[in-house]
């Protein structure tokens, strides 16, 4: 027996898939007399030591003091210059939903302090990404002369220099990879400074929002010191949580540490229905149990999207910020419309950006550009294709001037954002930036092959890195009849999962195959039964053309290993469980 062997989980070292199958932990760590809770938290990386505080992750256990990020004083300062003078503020948005959740969060906490304040979110097609130097005087000239900017602003280097020029101040609120040098501002608070300290830089995996949760923290704190809250109550940034958590599981942010304290909170928070624009979302989406962070990221997160990519920018700041039912109720409905748009453009340019991605097969990164393609979903399209081809991905949509917009999407272990900003300061794009894991940028027609070379020279070593350390994790091996409810219910303590913190994947079987088919669109569906009588649903999403979908379309009668991530299921008379498959092997 090699050593591949010896540590594979259930001696699987070629799936159908051609990979093995690993134990998250390892032998000895499994051997621990640990309860179920206690061996997910070790698995995801938890000392020992850590154990307890993980288990239940509150803002007091993992809430970092503001003053550690650098102009976070200077922005609460000026801030509460802005709530004791009454002044107006206008807080500047991106258009996808941490953008959008970071400016609502900021408009109700100045609204909640009787400041005048206002929301601008830039039009994704006539504005494009970040400030602008003429949004910003537009704003200064209707009597704003205070900008807070969220989730944008890091590079925007001329709009804020035409911004002071003009007389209005501007704050940076920002999450993005920053330059050696920084914009202007009169703040810039964001981890990723590179001359961040370095427990502030920690918090780096930080989604815009949760900065923005921390600049509230440092308002609030800095007008108590002035005596602010002496004859009138402050309002409670805790009550704004359900915020945080649904930008920072939609930004698809690391839920670790702080990140993970902020989802759980935040989701006990978003269940009590306080908001009501948030409220009307999660009716539009029909969700009618206590949500889950699965929920924020494919339920409410692409609805509050689509006002951005399909149709108006500030309708997700205007649904999360209003205090009339029926205006909320309206506009989740339109975002819902919306969102159904949103999927049959999305589908249309993801059959070409495939088609396109033929060309470059084997190159380490795999970047399509087509003309016309709608700028407002190749951030969708770009994510679909990393998951297909397992490499990172850049679409790019090329308008009738010949300037392309891109949206990036990579795996772990390749930093994307990175690598897009060097490509920047080389002069290879018009603008650009991100974070690891995802990157927009506007390029020239002409220098996208120019483009795809500096890429995949400078990245090739981290794919293939990343590629060649391929397995799929195991955290645990179930009897077919544990697929059940139970399984399900016991493992939710030791969530919220999502990215970094991945819900726990099972193996089952041996099974065979009873009944099989295509479901929906491109879903593989499968009902098996074990040789313990267990029999559960099985699916695998967009898979049915794959090479798991075919092989298991035309495995009838042959004993199987099943591996995925058990899921409650309520839509019967009587709850059950089914496997989003990931992976197959042959038992026999």
């Amino acid at each position: 027996m090699n050593e591949d062997s010896a540590t594979a989980a259930l001696g699987i070292t070629r799936s159908i898939l051609g990979q093995p199958w690993h134990w998250r932990r390892t032998s000895a760590e499994t051997l621990a007399p640990d309860d179920l809770v206690t061996q997910l938290l070790l698995a995801r990386g938890v000392a020992r030591d850590d154990i307890e505080r993980q288990r239940v992750p509150t803002l007091r256990g993992f809430m970092p003091d503001p003053s550690l990020f650098r102009d976070m004083e200077a922005a609460a300062a000026r801030l509460a210059d802005a709530v004791e003078a009454r002044e107006a503020v206008t807080i500047f948005g991106d258009y996808d939903v941490d953008g959008a959740t970071s400016a609502a969060l900021l408009v109700r906490l100045l609204r909640a302090l009787d400041v005048p304040v206002g929301a601008y979110i830039p039009d994704r097609l006539m504005e494009g990404y970040g400030p602008s130097g003429a949004a910003l005087v537009r704003i200064g000239e209707a009597g704003s002369k205070l900008v807070v900017t969220v989730d944008c602003g890091a590079q925007a280097f001329d709009a804020i220099a035409e911004a002071n020029a003009a007389g209005v101040e501007v704050i940076i609120v920002d999450h993005h990879q920053c330059g050696t040098t920084l914009p202007d501002a009169l703040a810039v608070v964001n981890p990723n400074r590179l001359d961040e300290d370095p427990d502030a830089a920690l918090h780096g995996n930080l989604a815009a929002v949760g900065v923005a949760f921390l600049l509230g923290a440092a308002l609030l704190r800095t007008l108590r010191t002035r005596g602010f809250f002496g004859g009138r109550a402050e309002p409670s940034l805790i009550d704004l949580l359900d915020l945080v958590a649904l930008g920072t599981v939609a930004d698809v942010a690391r839920l670790t540490g702080f990140n993970r304290a902020l989802v759980t909170q935040g989701l006990k928070v978003m269940a009590r229905r306080g908001n009501i624009g948030m409220a009307a979302l999660m009716d539009a989406a029909r969700l009618t149990k206590p949500p889950t962070a699965s929920d924020m990221g494919f339920a409410l997160g692409p609805r509050i999207n689509a006002g951005g990519r399909v149709g108006k920018s500030d309708l997700g700041v205007r649904l999360l910020t209003t205090n009339d039912p029926q205006e909320a109720a309206d506009i989740a409905v339109e975002l819902n419309r919306l969102n159904e748009e949103r999927r049959a453009i999305e589908a249309a340019v993801l059959d070409q950006a495939m088609e396109a991605s033929i060309a470059c097969a084997n190159a380490p990164v795999a970047i399509v550009s087509g003309q016309g393609w709608h700028p407002g979903v190749i951030g969708i399209v770009a994510g679909r294709l990393k998951e297909k081809l397992h490499r990172p991905a850049i679409v790019i949509a090329v308008d009738e001037t010949g300037i392309g917009k891109g949206s990036g999407r990579s795996i772990s272990g390749v930093d994307l954002g990175a690598a897009i900003l060097a490509a920047k300061e080389t002069g290879l794009l018009v603008a650009g930036g991100g974070h690891a894991m995802a990157a927009g940028l506007t390029v020239h027609a002409d220098r996208i092959d120019a483009l795809g070379a500096f890429l995949n020279d400078r990245l090739a070593a981290d794919v293939e890195r990343a590629s060649g350390d391929k397995s799929l994790l195991i955290d645990a091996v179930l009897a077919p009849r544990g697929i059940s409810p139970l399984w399900c219910d016991a493992i939710e303590s030791a969530g919220p999962y999502g990215a970094g913190w991945p819900a726990p994947r099972v193996a089952t079987g041996p099974v065979r195959i009873v009944e099989s088919g295509i479901v929906g669109t491109d879903h593989l569906r499968l009902i098996v039964a074990g040789e313990d009588g267990g029999r559960f649903k099985a699916i695998a999403f967009r898979n049915a053309e794959t090479e798991l979908g075919q092989t298991l379309l035309h495995a009838r009668g042959r004993k199987l290993w099943l591996a995925g991530r058990a899921k409650r299921d309520d839509w019967g008379s009587r709850p059950a469980a089914e496997l989003h498959l990931e992976d197959a092997a042959w038992a026999d």
